[in-house]
């Protein structure tokens, strides 16, 4: 007998981050409870199919970004974002870390008005708590990925992330 799953099994939702070098976001995200794929690419800008040196050059207006399937089952986008928050200076204005530049600053690609809400309380939540937020909320986009020596580059190579730490926020 095959199982066939029902609506509610196989259904999955979608996330994209911009939160500095896309690679340290997606090791974290990859390890991440209800996580399907993650793919890292370049969103918010507008030159189509940018490549990576289109976007470092700062002239397409492109993000580095993280799209993130996840099993809403599994997990939320409250907990993606609040993963999302405790893995960078969101603080930060002029990139992250090491890493300056418009294509590393701090944006949350929401889908639809549930992930921009819930992106704003969380906003409000950090505020409250004393923290100074920099992290743009915009309409999400078309998300082109980056090219293959990029993808899952922690795994591949087996180097650790330099400017992503986590640390415990909410």
């Amino acid at each position: 007998m095959n199982f066939i799953p029902t609506d509610s099994e196989s259904k999955t939702a979608r996330a994209i981050y911009a939160a500095g070098c896309f690679w340290g976001v997606e090791y974290y995200f990859k390890q991440a409870s209800g996580v399907i794929s993650t793919q890292v690419g370049y969103t918010g800008g507008q030159t189509v199919n940018p490549t990576y040196q289109e976007v470092c050059s700062g002239a397409t207006g492109h993000k580095e970004a993280i799209e993130v399937i996840f099993d809403p089952a599994k997990t939320s986008f409250e907990e993606l974002t609040k993963l999302y928050f405790e893995i960078h200076d969101f603080s930060q204005t002029d990139g992250q870390g090491p890493d300056l530049g418009d294509q590393y600053l701090s944006y949350i690609f929401y889908t639809d008005e549930t992930q921009k809400q819930v992106a704003e309380n969380l906003i409000a939540r950090l505020r409250q708590k004393g923290f100074r937020v920099s992290t743009v909320l915009e309409k999400a986009g078309d998300f082109y990925p980056a090219e293959l020596y990029h993808q899952d580059y922690y795994s591949k190579t087996g180097k650790k992330t330099y400017c992503h730490f986590r640390r415990k926020i909410f």
